[in-house]
C-alpha cells in the first residue's frame, strides 16, 4: 500500500517566515532520491534549491510555481514506499552512502533532521545543522526507511496508479538498474550544461559524480560551462499603459529594511573629495605584479583596505546599537558588507573577517561575493552578520550620494566614479584622478567628530597610500 509523506517549506534562513516557489525540478511520477534537488524557492535574502528529505515518487505538487507561502506549508507529497513493498526503495538504497543517520537504537541529537535545532527551530533539511554522528548504512532487511524528516501525519488518500519510470539518470551494472549518485548542487550543473549524468564515470569515492567530471564532460561536448543569470520578476501589463511589478522576495525584504533602517537609526551624511591620483598609479603597479596575474585589481579593493585600516583606528565606527539591552555592541571583527545590484534587486553580503585577509585575498573575496551575488546564488548565510558597508555607485558613472545604513550596522561608505579633473597641486592646477566619497553614519552612535575623522583618514589613505603602511 502506498505510504505518502508530505514535505513542509522549512526556514531555509534566519528566522524567515515566507518564501516564494520559483522552480519546481520535478512532476507528479517522478522517482527521487534523498538530497536530490526538487524546488527552487526565492526567500527574502536570496534563491535557495531545497532538496528532497525523502525517496519515493512524486505524486503531488501542492503550490505552483510563482505563489508565496509559509513556513511549514506542505509543498509536496510523496510515496515513500511506491511500491507497496517493505524495506527501502531501490533508489533511496543507492543514495544511502551520501546521507549520515543515527543508529536505529540512538536517540537523535539536538540539531539533527527531526530534532530541534539551535535557536528553537527544527531541522528539517538534509545536509542542515550540525553533523554528530558517524555515516553509517541503514539496516535493510527486516526494517522500513527512516524518515529524514519531521513529518505530519495526513488522512491516508485513495491508492495511486504505479508512477512511470523514473526521470532520473540511471545506469546499468550488470543485474539491474541502478541510480547515478550526484549530490544536489552537481545534478544542477549537468542541467545546466546539458549533460547527461547516465554518461559520466563518477571519479568520488563510492563512484559519486563530483563538479569536475561534469565540467569535463561538458568541455568534451563542447557544451559552455556558464551559469545561467536568473531573470527579473516578471511584469504584468493591466491594459492601461501603466507596468505592474509584484513586490516580493529580496526586493519587499530590501523595502521593509531600508524603511526601517532610515526610520530607526537617525542618519546623519558627510562627503570627501579625495585626489586618487596616487592610489590609481598604485593600482597599475599592483595589477602588473606576478602574484596578480589574473586578479581584478580595482579602485574598489584600495577604498575596501583603507576604510579596514581606518576602522581599526576608529573601531566604535564598527559597531551596532542593542535596543533591547540599551548597549553599544563594539564588533572586534570587521565583515565587509559590499553592496551588489542583481536582477532580483538589492543585495549585501559581506566578506567575513575581512581585516585578516592579505591584499590579494581580498581581491578575490570582493570577486567572488560579486559574482555570486550577480549569479542570483548568494545564500542567506552570506547576507548575515555585516558590520560595515561599502556601495560602489561610482561603476554606474555616479559621483555620490547619501547611501542609506544596513540595518544592524553604524556606518555605510558610498563610493563615486573616479573621474579626471581639474585638481590644485603646489598651487599649480593639474588633471588628476579624483572621486567623491560619501560616509552615512549612526548618529546615536558615532558623533560628528568620530565620522569626520574617520573619513579624514581614509581619505588621506587614498590621497597618500604610503599613510596605509605606517598605519598598518
Amino acid at each position: 500500500m502506498p505510504t505518502f509523506k508530505q514535505f513542509r517549506l522549512p526556514d531555509a534562513g534566519e528566522g524567515l517566515t515566507e518564501a516564494e516557489i520559483l522552480k519546481w525540478y520535478v512532476k507528479p511520477g517522478d522517482l527521487v532520491v534523498v538530497n536530490q534537488t526538487i524546488v527552487e524557492i526565492e526567500t527574502a535574502k536570496a534563491a535557495v534549491e531545497l532538496p528532497s528529505p525523502f525517496a519515493g515518487a512524486i505524486t503531488e505538487l501542492l503550490v505552483p510555481e510563482g505563489a508565496t507561502v509559509d513556513v511549514g506549508t506542505p509543498i509536496v507529497t510523496v510515496d515513500v514506499d511506491p511500491d507497496g513493498a517493505p524495506g527501502v526503495p531501490a533508489q533511496a538504497q543507492a543514495a544511502e552512502d551520501l546521507v549520515p543517520s543515527p543508529p536505529a537504537d540512538e536517540a537523535v541529537e539536538p540539531g539533527l533532521i527531526g530534532s530541534p535545532a539551535p535557536g528553537g527551530r527544527t531541522a528539517v533539511l538534509v545536509g542542515y545543522g550540525p553533523r554528530s554522528v558517524v555515516a553509517k548504512r541503514r539496516a535493510r532487511k527486516g526494517s522500513s526507511p527512516a524518515p529524514v524528516a519531521t513529518v505530519h501525519p495526513e488522512p491516508e488518500p485513495e491508492p495511486v496508479p504505479e508512477p512511470p519510470a523514473p526521470r532520473e539518470p540511471v545506469r546499468s551494472n550488470g543485474s539491474g538498474q541502478v541510480a547515478v549518485l550526484a549530490k544536489p548542487p552537481v545534478r544542477k550543473l549537468a542541467r545546466d550544461l546539458g549533460v547527461d549524468l547516465a554518461t559520466v564515470n563518477g571519479s568520488g569515492r563510492g563512484g559519486v559524480i563530483t563538479r569536475a567530471d561534469i565540467e569535463t564532460a561538458a568541455q568534451s561536448t563542447g557544451q559552455p560551462a556558464a551559469e545561467p543569470v536568473a531573470a527579473p520578476a516578471a511584469a504584468v501589463w493591466d491594459g492601461t499603459r501603466e507596468q505592474r511589478i509584484p513586490i516580493k522576495g529580496v526586493r519587499k525584504h530590501t523595502a521593509a529594511a531600508m524603511v526601517s533602517s532610515a526610520f530607526t537609526a537617525p542618519h546623519v551624511t558627510e562627503w570627501m573629495t579625495v585626489d586618487m591620483t596616487e592610489t590609481m598609479r598604485l593600482r597599475d603597479r599592483v595589477a602588473a605584479m606576478p602574484d596578480f596575474v589574473g586578479i581584478k585589481v580595482s579602485p574598489l579593493l584600495f577604498v575596501a583596505r583603507a576604510l579596514l585600516l581606518a576602522v581599526r583606528r576608529h573601531p566604535m565606527i564598527n559597531s551596532a546599537w542593542d535596543e533591547q539591552a540599551q548597549e553599544i555592541v563594539v564588533k572586534e571583527y570587521v565583515n565587509l558588507g559590499i553592496a551588489a545590484a542583481t536582477p532580483r534587486g538589492l543585495v549585501v553580503p559581506n566578506i567575513k573577517d575581512a581585516a585578516r585577509l592579505s591584499v590579494r585575498e581580498l581581491a578575490e573575496a570582493i570577486k567572488g561575493l560579486t559574482d555570486t551575488a550577480r549569479a542570483g546564488k548568494t545564500t542567506p548565510a552570506d547576507m548575515s552578520g555585516g558590520t560595515i558597508t561599502i556601495t560602489n555607485v561610482g561603476v554606474f558613472g555616479v559621483d555620490g550620494g547619501t547611501p542609506i545604513l544596513n540595518p544592524g550596522e553604524t556606518a555605510i561608505l558610498a563610493l563615486g566614479s573616479v573621474r579626471e579633473m581639474p585638481w590644485v597641486v603646489d598651487g599649480q592646477l593639474a588633471v588628476r584622478q579624483v572621486t567623491q566619497l560619501s560616509l552615512s553614519f549612526d548618529h546615536r552612535i558615532v558623533d560628528g567628530q568620530l565620522g569626520s575623522q574617520f573619513l579624514a583618514d581614509l581619505a588621506a589613505m587614498l590621497a597618500d597610500p604610503s599613510l596605509a603602511l605606517a598605519w598598518g
